[in-house]
């Protein structure tokens, strides 16, 4: 069984990964775009960071990330093409990731196995339990932390990072 101890070393793991990505791109490397439909580094750190204040609503917490500040990176949302309104700089994301990630972790640490258990409904769709929603905005997390490393060496970088 994932204990919520495991949880949050997951998640902070990812948020190590996304650093390493993070790491030497300037505010114009993190707007560059594939050639093809898609978003950007700093879509993807806005997006990561919508992820969590909704893992952080499941644990009980909606004050760590304010949605009108992140606005702009919710589910759905067009691509972010460059400078415009509501894109955060990537030190902000990087500091509100942080910043989120100290809170789901301490959240979780608040939190019993028994808790994880917890049958819930919170989007109107389908029950799990506590635990398996949040195993699955960990995926959610996974698929899009996996995204940095193409969108790093986009933005110029030949390197190796992982």
């Amino acid at each position: 069984m994932i204990t919520p101890k495991m949880l949050a070393e997951a998640y902070e793991d990812n948020v190590e990964i996304v650093k390493m990505q993070a790491a030497g791109l300037s505010q114009a490397d993190s707007l560059v775009q594939l050639p093809f439909r898609s978003n950007c580094f700093n879509w993807v750190l806005g997006h990561l960071l919508s992820n969590r204040r909704t893992v952080l609503r499941l644990l009980g917490d909606e004050q760590t990330i304010p949605e009108a500040q992140i606005a702009r990176y919710e589910y759905g949302s067009e691509p972010v093409t460059g400078e415009e309104e509501g894109v955060l700089s990537v030190e902000t994301l990087l500091a509100l990731l942080d910043k989120a990630q100290a809170q789901i972790a301490r959240r979780l640490d608040a939190i019993s196995d028994e808790e994880l258990a917890r049958p819930m409904l919170p989007f109107g769709t389908r029950e799990r339990t506590l635990g398996e929603w949040l195993f699955f905005f960990y995926f959610h997390d996974c698929y899009h932390v996996g995204q940095t490393e193409i969108l790093r060496q986009a933005a110029g970088k030949n390197d190796k990072i992982i």
